[in-house]
């Protein structure tokens, strides 16, 4: 083996319930210098006459050095093996999107791109579950006299707030109409020509921020509002808003979305749609137990998109939560075929983002795909991404 340490590059993939891990170290070139490579239960050491790489394994994950098996070299990549990784799984993840989100409780809802009260103080008695988008075609099913639920949207009350697949729906009863302090950051885009707010059939109701001007949802009816979960975050009021970079957040909100509507409904395949049912990804979970350790990761793109530069915060040896998944980008015609079978599948679902936000997801894929190692970045005809959570 041969490369420079300062050219070193640790690529590490461990599944938790399968207690094992892949590990890929360096990208030699040919003639460079020989490579030393240690392996501790608690670390990974790779030294050359030029200097030391040393990473730091999570607390929670141990390898078991002598379990090493499969090892080849991958032109390109470097020295490919597995080994055994002994990894607690006690450890739980908190949402992003529903940690809050506790009965009884005073909360403040912020837009996430600038920080900006959307609303404040809202006192919820009732945070609520909405079923499946699908219901009412079972209701046959479930009863044996007529539908009760006919003509009897499921829409939250005052104080209620129900909680969708990527959305939340709140009750913000006549303040649109008439602003109040916690809702003076909000605005339709329906907007009449004697200056007030007024909902019309099939007009543009999306709700926008008016310091930053991001959509975060749209109007149901006159008194239901939909905030989406990657565009909204939803604090106690006796908290600070959390500052959080943008890519950071939309990963970690459609990861959570993935892994529990993949655990409610046995679904792996999804859609991700825009808010005019324009699809822009088709997206396969793969593995939802995966923690991810890189070191020495590649900035261009980092630098080439701003999106992204909340990785430039990520040191030597960190270590995510992630879930695997295949995608395919669906923008400007592309893979029309594939998008027109998965749609005439009832077991693939769909979630409605924002356009914008289906576009900075679809450029997150992308970066993701780009840092790994060239050997893991297809399976068959899909592309390959880790979403961090």
């Amino acid at each position: 083996m041969a490369a420079t340490a300062a050219e070193t590059r640790v690529f590490l993939e461990v599944r938790r319930q399968l207690q094992s891990a892949l590990l890929i170290l360096g990208d030699p070139k040919e003639g460079a210098m020989p490579l030393d490579i240690s392996i501790m239960p608690s670390s990974l050491q790779v030294k050359t006459p030029e200097g030391c790489t040393e990473i730091q394994l999570p607390a929670e994950v141990r390898l078991v050095p002598s379990s090493c098996r499969g090892l080849q070299f991958v032109a390109g990549d470097g020295l490919h093996l597995r080994l055994q990784a002994q990894v607690e799984l006690g450890t739980k993840l908190i949402s992003v999107f529903n940690q809050c989100l506790q009965a009884q409780e005073c909360c403040t809802f912020y837009c996430q791109s600038c920080g900006e009260v959307i609303i404040k103080d809202r006192k919820l008695l009732r945070v609520l579950p909405l079923p499946s988008e699908n219901w009412g075609a079972l209701i046959g099913e479930w009863c044996c006299h007529p539908d009760p639920f006919a003509n009897k949207p499921l829409h939250p009350q005052e104080e209620d707030c129900f909680i969708g697949d990527s959305f939340f729906l709140v009750n913000l009863r006549t303040s649109l109409w008439q602003p109040r302090p916690e809702l003076s950051p909000m605005e339709l885009c329906c907007v009449s020509s004697d200056n007030h707010c007024k909902l019309e059939p099939k007009a543009n109701t999306k709700v926008i921020c008016k310091r930053c001007k991001v959509v975060l949802g749209e109007t149901v009816s006159s008194e239901t509002t939909k905030f989406y979960m990657t565009e909204i975050i939803i604090q106690s009021s006796e908290r600070r808003f959390p500052i959080m970079p943008r890519s950071q957040f939309v990963q970690s909100v459609i990861a959570q979305c993935l892994v529990q509507l993949s655990s409610a409904r046995s679904t792996f395949r999804f859609t991700i749609q825009g808010q005019d049912n324009k699809v822009y990804i088709l997206l396969w979970l793969l593995n939802s137990d995966c923690l991810l350790i890189e070191s020495l990761r590649n900035s261009k793109y980092i630098k080439a998109f701003p999106l992204l530069e909340d990785t430039l915060k990520a040191h030597s040896g960190s270590a995510w939560s992630a879930v695997k998944v295949l995608y395919q980008p669906c923008i400007k015609s592309r893979n029309e075929k594939l998008l027109s079978s998965w749609e005439s599948d009832i077991s693939v679902h769909p979630l409605t983002l924002p356009s914008a936000t289906c576009l900075e997801l679809l450029l997150i894929l992308s970066k993701s795909n780009a840092n790994l190692p060239s050997s893991l970045r297809h399976m068959n005809s899909f592309q390959v991404a880790f979403l961090k959570m």
